[in-house]
């Protein structure tokens, strides 16, 4: 064999063998690495921005490969990490819902680490208390940081256009609305979709002073960090090595001895919930939604009407926002979401109730990409109303002038003798008994998974049908459609045998017998049972009896004696369609979502076993003591 035949057939070979690794390499990509088209059209960035105090806060940032033009800033602020840290490592997504959709329209893209969380220094402080003002000697806070970060990203990141918008859902949320407070110039328009408002009265681990015991224990023993940051680790989740939640629950017992079997001390939030039982200076201070002052960018909240987390900030935020700042383009959304559904899900359905149309696609194509189009990039044309909302029932879209609705007319539903449920006040002087024992509570769900469901916001509540410890009022079957707007108000009568008691109150659509068809088509959560007679919970909501004059101040009952107990669920927008019923339900336990109140009055963070005691509760449907639910009628 001469050199230049061995020469060839070693080219050859190297050829082949070259042809086949870039073959390999090239058919792996297409099937596993497939370029993003975030990665293929974005560079990433990281970077440290000093704000006033000397403290640095780390963002990602994602600018767009054609500079040929310039874009507005679309930022996210968020203490669940802007990661992925590593250089050159992409995210799924970006922007509202990680889809393409806003990455083709072209934005720089920014999630930044909230002070004292992951990558960024500092300390880091459960809703941040607001510091009105931004002047250099004010203390920072949220407003502050931002105004900072907005400075620095339009001096050092291009081809920006000057705009800025501002998103975030659920706790980003909550900084998309803190973060507008003494607005810097640049923002533009912001979004803040399920923002938490006020941890104490109505969201995630408070309603109305109950403890909303699983979303407690699970969310703060993964989201309170150990390591001092900068850092990327973060806590492993909670192993419960159980699959029954109702039952992993009850052993617990007390809720000091969370910290006794598991936490150790080592979560510190966890730790603040404990300490502070009622709504004392540390909950007043952490309550964003009375500091909505001089906002002038132009805002559009988004909330879930079947959000299990978020039910109360949201609106509240929004009614804030408007009355402090008159003249800004405010915006509600309302749907018939879960937290988060409107990027998360179709909007379809919810468990087994089918809301008709994909109010999410609607809502992606029509409002959020066109809001920030409009106010960030001056493109298109903006018709939105004051609120624009998808009822349940009707399963359709309306537009309101205001929230409530500025023509709704109250309509009160007394309970009544025999389980009646009627808009006529009872004229006999009847009384309801029930017997709540803390030793077997009821469950808020027929579920057994460790994990709050959020399909139990609809669920059928025939599961509680023999419990003794529920009162059941219905009404007669409705003639006409009637639809409600806004919230439901709840006033109970009641008597107690205990010096404490919780109250809740569900409203519910009963379906007709003859109801064959009205479900998901999707077998996701839970059986796709036929709907006849379906009872879909349309709210719920708990009061812990303690704080019915004062949540900062709470009285015990006095055994024996009458007590009043008024207050507002979430709003609503729901139609009780012709040939349905209303009822209502009122029990004193909802486990293991609410802890279980002891019914005795003591702290209940620091309840012993033998605090925990059976009460008999007494609710008063009667002439002298007319208790009641209230909801606002529309036409």
């Amino acid at each position: 064999m001469n050199y230049a035949t061995s020469h060839l057939r070693i080219s050859r070979a190297l050829f082949l063998a070259t042809l086949f690794a870039f073959t390999a390499l090239f058919l792996q990509g297409c099937s596993s690495n497939e370029v993003s088209y975030l990665e293929a059209n974005y560079t990433k960035m990281e970077v440290n921005i000093p704000m006033r105090d000397g403290v640095t806060l780390f963002a990602t940032v994602y600018v767009p490969r054609d500079t040929t033009q310039t874009y507005p800033f679309l930022i996210k602020r968020t203490p669940y990490s802007s990661g992925p840290y590593e250089a050159g490592v992409y995210p799924t997504g970006v922007g509202p819902g990680g889809t393409d959709r806003f990455l083709e329209e072209g934005y720089i893209f920014v999630n930044q680490d909230v002070r004292g969380r992951f990558m960024s220094e500092g300390r880091f402080v459960n809703m941040t208390p607001n510091h009105p003002g931004n002047e250099m000697d004010t203390p920072v806070d949220e407003s502050s940081d931002m105004y900072d970060t907005a400075e620095w990203l339009l001096a050092n990141i291009h081809p920006n256009n000057g705009n800025i918008g501002l998103w975030g859902i659920s706790y980003p949320g909550f900084y998309a609305a803190a973060s507008i407070i003494d607005t810097h110039p640049a923002v533009k328009a912001s979004s803040p979709q399920a923002p938490i408002g006020d941890w104490f009265i109505g969201d995630d681990f408070h309603h109305n002073g109950a403890f909303y015991l699983q979303d407690g224990f699970r969310f703060f023993h993964r989201f309170d960090h150990i390591e001092p940051t900068p850092t990327t680790a973060r806590r492993e989740a909670f192993d419960f090595e159980s699959d029954n939640a109702y039952q992993f629950y009850l052993d617990l017992g007390p809720l000091k001895n969370a910290n006794e079997r598991y936490y150790h001390n080592e979560v510190a939030t966890w730790d603040s919930l404990m300490q502070n039982g009622v709504y004392d200076r540390f909950w007043q201070e952490r309550n964003i939604i009375p500091h909505m002052k001089n906002v002038t960018a132009s805002v559009m909240t988004v909330a879930g009407l079947y959000d299990a987390e978020d039910p109360y900030g949201p609106i509240q935020i929004y009614r804030s926002t408007e009355e402090k700042n008159p003249g800004i383009n405010n915006t509600l959304v309302l749907g018939p979401w879960f937290h988060g559904g409107w990027v998360r899900s179709t909007g379809a359905f919810l468990g087994n109730v089918n809301f008709g149309e994909e109010a999410s696609t609607y809502y992606q194509e029509n409002i959020d990409l066109p809001f920030f189009n409009y106010y960030l990039k001056g493109k298109g044309t903006l018709n939105l109303p004051e609120v624009m909302a998808y009822g349940s029932g009707t399963n359709a879209w309306r537009q309101f002038d205001a929230w409530p609705p500025l023509d709704a007319t109250p309509v009160s539903y007394y309970l009544g003798e025999n389980g009646g449920l009627s808009t006529a006040p009872p004229l006999t002087v009847d009384s309801d008994q029930y017997v709540s024992d803390p030793a077997n509570p009821v469950p808020y769900t027929k579920e057994k998974r460790i994990d709050r469901t959020r399909e139990y916001m609809v669920e059928d509540q025939r599961f509680v049908s023999d419990r003794d410890d529920v009162l059941f009022y219905q009404s007669e079957v409705l003639t006409e459609d009637f639809t409600f707007a806004g919230p439901i108000s709840v006033e109970l009568f009641v008597e107690s045998t205990g010096t404490d008691a919780d109250f809740i109150v569900k409203v519910i659509d009963v379906f007709p017998d003859d109801m064959a068809e009205w479900q998901s088509k999707e077998e996701k959560y839970l059986p796709n049972d036929a709907m006849a007679g379906y009872q879909m919970m349309v709210r719920g909501e708990v009061f812990r009896a303690k704080f019915r004059n004062s949540f900062e101040f709470p009285e015990p009952l006095v055994p024996g004696e009458v007590a009043r107990v008024a207050y507002d669920t979430p709003d609503i927008l729901h139609t009780f369609k012709a040939g349905h019923r209303i009822m209502v339900q009122v029990q004193s336990s909802w486990f293991p979502l609410v802890d279980r109140n002891p019914q005795t009055f003591v702290d209940i963070y620091n309840a012993d076993e033998s605090d925990f005691q059976a009460a008999t509760q007494t609710i008063h449907p009667s002439s002298q003591y007319p208790s009641r639910i209230t909801m606002q009628q529309v036409k």
